[in-house]
């Protein structure tokens, strides 16, 4: 067991003694009330350079409070090396945003719905006993409110429950919406614009009588005879050449520290550090659908405790994650991350006609991961180390889709009279680069036509164009598959054996960025969303793409703040944000639970080797390849 007295790194993850010391700290010092709760708790970690530069560093802790009677809330930092509050800011709403939405409110929105008299009607009106309605209170963004500025505000939807095992899902109760001050425990108003049918179609996809028989699949067991080939040692991982460092907090869940390759470190940082769900319906009770799953809901404090053969198939080393919960009392998540080797089909091969030399080698991967539910969809988020340098991150999102009763121009009916409106997920990525040392540089690289003529005369010749990116005002760049553009990350002051920049380059998918208007709320409140990649200075300040409190935030904080300074980004140490997910029209398929869809990106190297670093793999010993 870790405890306080024997923990020996900076950057390890949390124990339940230091939640516990959290916790007796801000109740010494008066901050934590009988009315008090945590609404954000995460470590504080140490500026990069304190890190580097090795040595003890002081244990720091974040907490977001709420006053959940008054609605006024304070940022928190605590170190538990002194037992102290090293600060403490009261936060001004209609400025900074709220806190983020948490378990507490969640419990009491159904007893605030059912005292208010206009939400009974509506419920009347369509024969919906208040009893039956699962209501979803849901984050209310910023818009022409002026009586919401400074209050904090959700809007709640209802769905139909018909009994205890019922998916609610299935019976949205459009056409009604209600706006609820969270801290006045009261509803501001109801909107009942339509009276549309509740949807009659069943959900309940675990029901074995709607899964029918199961098909006649043969069990894949998953081996290692002799051990996996991997170690961690409170957090620290190393496997093959990789070397790295895990942490998990409630907002980004998963993250990646220290990230090296053959004792030459890649990335001193990775994690998602922002997620936005932003819907397509403009219907009079839907238009201000859009939700941060990070930093509205701290998504990752609900990650599931994975099940080996279900979550995660082969020779698995589980990691507990420790987080507080609303009373700020420590909890923990049971094998909350996963790590596995993972066969990955053919690294190289050649068979040669000349020398008859018949050669191959496999592929294979380190998988570190988590999955979290955050209301009707699921997501996983899946590192991938692989033995030729690669680093890749997969997110899959699977659940269950956000319906309506209203199929039509901007909602696909997936079941009779069950619509599932249009919408998108977009992830941001953290990337603190390192490559070869703190000082690096992003080129913009794209493939370039040549046109026929003079040294090109037959037309078949095509180029790479690249551009150096100075300053943070030229790093704002979309995507772009048509020209199969890059962004490569190099070091300026190291090279490799052929004279050229040592580097790794990010390969996005090029999906669709945010398509909401850039004159809408969300996209001032989403701007990291606009571009598929951003370039920083860093500052360890500046952690989330959309700002520190990002619920009703009124937009502008988080990357076009900070990049408003344009400071120099070429030959600096430099932040890495790259935009990447998933436009989704959903499909009948996707009902009534979704198969997985996928996104993410890859760093590859390119030049950071002066050859294939995956020359050494062994090959196989197995007797069926010989």
């Amino acid at each position: 067991m870790t405890t306080l007295e024997n923990r020996t790194h900076a950057l390890a993850m949390t124990s339940e003694a230091e939640v516990t010391t959290v916790r007796e700290v801000l109740l010494a010092a008066g901050l934590l009330t009988e009315n008090v709760r945590y609404t954000f708790f995460a470590p504080e970690e140490p500026a990069k350079a304190e890190v580097l530069a090795g040595g003890e560093t002081d244990r720091r802790f974040r907490a977001v409070l709420l006053d959940i009677a008054t609605g006024r809330s304070w940022d928190t930092v605590v170190s538990t090396g002194t037992r102290s509050v090293v600060s403490s800011r009261e936060l001004d709403p209609p400025v900074d945003g709220q806190p983020p939405i948490i378990d507490t409110e969640f419990e009491m929105i159904e007893d605030i719905l059912n005292a208010e008299p206009a939400w009974l009607e509506a419920l009347a009106k369509r024969g919906i006993a208040p009893e039956a309605v699962r209501a979803v209170p849901l984050s209310a963004g910023v818009y022409d409110y002026p009586d919401e500025a400074g209050r904090r505000i959700v809007r709640a939807f209802g769905f139909r429950q018909d009994h205890e095992k019922d998916h609610p899902w299935a019976h949205p109760i459009d056409g009604l919406v209600a706006y609820v001050d969270l801290t006045a425990r009261s509803v501001d108003r109801v909107i009942d614009s339509d009276l549309v049918d509740v949807p009659r179609t069943g959900g309940n996809f675990d029901d074995p009588e709607v899964q029918g028989p199961h098909l006649d699949l043969k069990p894949i067991e998953i081996t290692q005879p002799e051990g996996r080939s991997f170690t961690v040692e409170d957090g620290h991982v190393r496997w093959g050449k990789w070397d790295l460092r895990i942490g998990f907090n409630e907002r980004e869940g998963l993250t990646l520290h220290q990230i090296g390759f053959d004792g030459r470190p890649i990335v001193y940082r990775a994690s998602v550090a922002e997620m936005v769900v932003p819907y397509a319906d403009p219907a009079p009770v839907r238009f201000w659908q859009n939700y941060f799953d990070c930093g509205e809901y701290m998504f990752a404090r609900y990650a599931d405790s994975l099940q080996l053969g279900c979550d995660c198939l082969g020779d698995i080393h589980y990691t507990d994650a420790v987080i507080a919960d609303d009373l700020g009392n420590p909890r923990t998540i049971e094998n909350a991350i996963c790590m596995h080797e993972e066969d990955y089909g053919i690294l190289w091969k050649h068979s040669d006609m000349f020398t008859g030399s018949r050669e191959t080698r496999r592929q294979r991967r380190l998988v570190i991961s988590f999955f979290t539910p955050i209301g009707n969809y699921d997501y996983g988020f899946y590192w991938y180390l692989y033995l030729d340098g690669t680093i890749e991150l997969e997110c899959k999102a699977t659940g269950i889709v956000f319906t309506s009763g209203t199929p039509g121009e901007y909602a696909t009916e997936i079941a009779p009279g069950l619509g599932a409106p249009f919408h998108q997920h977009l992830f941001s990525a953290r990337l603190d680069m390192t490559v070869d040392g703190p000082r690096n540089a992003v080129e913009e690289v794209e493939a370039q036509r040549v046109p026929m003529g003079e040294g090109n005369p037959y037309g078949n010749a095509f180029r790479r164009s690249v551009t150096r990116l100075s300053r943070e005002s030229d790093a704002q760049r979309d995507a772009n598959a048509a020209a199969a553009r890059t962004w490569h990350i190099v070091n300026p002051d190291k090279r490799n054996a052929l004279g050229q920049e040592v580097g790794y380059v990010l390969h996005p998918t090029g999906q669709p960025t945010l398509l909401a208007d850039d004159a809408s709320s969300i996209a001032g409140r989403a701007a990291f969303a606009r571009k598929a990649l951003w370039v920083t200075r860093y500052d360890p300040s500046e952690r989330y793409a959309a700002g520190d409190f990002v619920n009703q935030n009124p937009g502008g904080a988080g990357l076009p703040a900070w990049v408003a300074a344009n400071r120099a980004v070429d030959g600096e140490d430099i932040v890495v944000w790259h935009t990447f997910g998933l436009t989704h029209f959903p499909r009948p398929e996707d009902w009534p639970v979704m198969p997985v869809d996928y996104t993410g990106f890859v760093l590859k190297p390119a030049g950071f080797f002066d050859r294939n670093p995956a020359l050494d793999v062994p090959p196989t010993t197995s007797t069926h390849c010989h």
